[in-house]
C-alpha cells in the first residue's frame, strides 16, 4: 500500500509569518517558490564578486527612474517571494519600504549562476515569465557568458540571446542599461 504524503503550500504571509516568528532566520539561505522553502545555494566568492561588478556597474544607470535591488525579494505572487542576484526597479520614493516589490515595479532581473544554473534556468526563469517581468539575464559563470531572455509570454521567454567577453548587452526594459560583458567578468 502505498502512502501519499501531503505537502503544505505556504502563502507569502506564512513565509514572513515564520521569519517573525524566528522558525527562519537571516543566516537561512531560502526563498518562497510556488508555496515551497527552497533552499539557495551557498554564495562561493566568485559570485558575490559578480554580483558586486553586476551593482557597481549598474549603478551610474540608476538615476531617478530606477533603483537597484541586491539579493532582496520580489513577490511575484501570493505563493513565491524570490530573492535573485539583481533586481532593476521602477523608482519609489520610499524605496519599497511598506512592501516587497511586486512585477510590475520590475523591470528585469539577473540571476548569477554558478552552481545554481540549472534552478535559476528552469526554476526560477519561467515564473519571472509568468509573473510579467519583461526581461531576465542569467550570468553563467562557468561558461563566462550572460544569457539575455525577453518577450515573455505564459511560462516562457520567446527571446533568448548570449553574449560573450568582447560583447555589450543592452537592457530591453531598460534601453539606458548597457554593460560590457567582459566588465561583469572581471
Amino acid at each position: 500500500m502505498a502512502i501519499h504524503i501531503a505537502r503544505r503550500q505556504f502563502t507569502v504571509d506564512d513565509y514572513h509569518r515564520m521569519r517573525e516568528a524566528g522558525i527562519l532566520t537571516e543566516d537561512d539561505r531560502v526563498e518562497l517558490i510556488d508555496g515551497e522553502v527552497r533552499r539557495m545555494s551557498p554564495v562561493v566568492p566568485l559570485h558575490a564578486a559578480i554580483v558586486k561588478r553586476l551593482n557597481t556597474l549598474l549603478m551610474p544607470h540608476m538615476g531617478t527612474l530606477m533603483l537597484i535591488s541586491v539579493q532582496d525579494p520580489i513577490q511575484l505572487n501570493d505563493v513565491s517571494e524570490p530573492e535573485p542576484d539583481i533586481a532593476i526597479l521602477r523608482y519609489d520614493a520610499s524605496y519599497y519600504a511598506q512592501h516587497h516589490p511586486t512585477p510590475e515595479a520590475v523591470l528585469f532581473v539577473i540571476e548569477v549562476a554558478d552552481t545554481s544554473l540549472d534552478y535559476d534556468r528552469d526554476e526560477k526563469l519561467p515564473r519571472y515569465a509568468e509573473a510579467g517581468i519583461r526581461e531576465a539575464w542569467i550570468v553563467d559563470v562557468e561558461a563566462e557568458i550572460v544569457v539575455q531572455y525577453t518577450q515573455a509570454i505564459g511560462c516562457q521567454y520567446l527571446t533568448r540571446r548570449e553574449y560573450r567577453r568582447g560583447d555589450s548587452i543592452t537592457s530591453v526594459a531598460a534601453p539606458g542599461i548597457t554593460l560590457q560583458v567582459t566588465h561583469i567578468f572581471g
